[in-house]
């Protein structure tokens, strides 16, 4: 397949959970984070459904994302997924997948300046949401 853009919004979140795992992962080891448990702790914050969620709310109140980004967003957010939601509500769920989603076409189209211009506005937007704890 050379059109990943026609990619179910489930197999775009698939793949962009996992890139947008690894971002996070790195950022925080180049942070200087390097113990294991603290690690998963604080990779949590970023990408839990709650912090997708957030982010993707965020994102779509500042008018951020294109016509397109945001189709492939709620492409994915509108997937009927056969997994269930855990510790958070199916709407926040579903909201995250299309966050996912959105990754993972970034990431499949190549789009690589793009996806990482969100994962850095995402980075410093969940630090500065832990700021204000």
């Amino acid at each position: 397949m050379k059109d990943y853009s026609l990619l179910s919004g489930l197999t775009l979140a698939y793949i962009g959970d996992a890139v947008y795992e690894v971002y996070i992962r790195d950022f925080l080891i180049r942070s200087g984070h390097t113990r294991p448990n603290q690690l998963h702790h604080l990779a949590t914050r970023y990408v839990s459904a709650k912090a997708q969620h957030y982010l993707i709310e965020q994102m779509q109140d500042q008018e951020i994302l294109t016509e397109a980004e945001l189709s492939i967003y709620k492409r994915g957010r509108n997937a009927k997924s056969h997994t269930s939601a855990k510790n958070t509500s199916v709407a926040i769920y579903r909201s995250s997948t299309g966050f996912e989603a959105l990754m993972g076409y970034l990431h499949m189209m190549k789009q690589t300046e793009r996806l990482e211009e969100l994962i850095r506005w995402s980075i410093k937007r969940i630090g500065e949401k832990n700021e204000t704890r």
